[in-house]
């Protein structure tokens, strides 16, 4: 009897520890799960840089003479996105439109001056006349919407660059997401406020 008294003591001892360990452990995810979808946030802001400057129709930004216009770009961008109608009127800060931009994608081409040529009669090199004939190229941010590890739903928590950190989503763009998990963490935060 002694011996079943101080087994299940032990046991219920250790209930509290297992909960806590699958809650820090789906902590751990949406720390990561945030990461991630923050840094496709900023790359997609990064390659945004120069592309369809106000009022145009395309991307192409050609200064007097036909020569292209120099834009100050971070070096971790390779390409500038060249779908002009995801930006609107009031994306003047030009993050994403929405979560769902970054799952679909969007176009985009090479930054810089296109600098192939052609090479005349050899026919297993570019030629003059195809240089800026290049296709379609969709990048993709995120393969999939994340599932918030805490609700276990895709309901992410949106906030625009224009508005105050607690306000309702303006729907403008996607500066910044939180979990909309009501719940509070290990440490006593909230897990809205990630």
């Amino acid at each position: 009897m002694i011996t079943l008294i101080v087994l299940s003591i032990l046991i219920l001892g250790t209930i509290p520890l297992t909960q806590n360990a699958v809650k820090r452990q789906k902590e751990l995810q949406l720390r990561a799960t945030l990461r991630d979808i923050r840094n496709a946030i900023d790359e997609f802001k990064r390659d945004s840089v120069g592309a369809c400057p106000a009022g145009a129709v395309t991307s192409a930004q050609l200064g007097p003479n036909g020569v292209g216009v120099s834009t100050p770009t971070d070096p971790r961008s390779r390409v500038v996105i060249d779908d002009c109608t995801i930006f609107d009127s009031q994306n003047l800060d030009r993050y994403p439109p929405s979560l769902d931009t970054l799952v679909k994608g969007v176009k985009v081409r090479q930054r810089g001056i296109n600098l192939t040529g052609g090479s005349g009669i050899n026919p297993n090199t570019t030629q003059a006349t195809d240089i800026n004939t290049d296709t379609p190229i969709i990048k993709v941010y995120l393969r999939e919407m994340p599932v918030d590890p805490m609700t276990g739903e895709k309901d992410w928590k949106l906030r625009s660059s224009y508005e105050e950190s607690d306000s309702e989503w303006d729907s403008v763009n996607v500066f910044d997401v939180r979990s909309s998990s009501k719940d509070e963490a290990l440490n006593g935060d909230k897990y809205s406020d990630w």
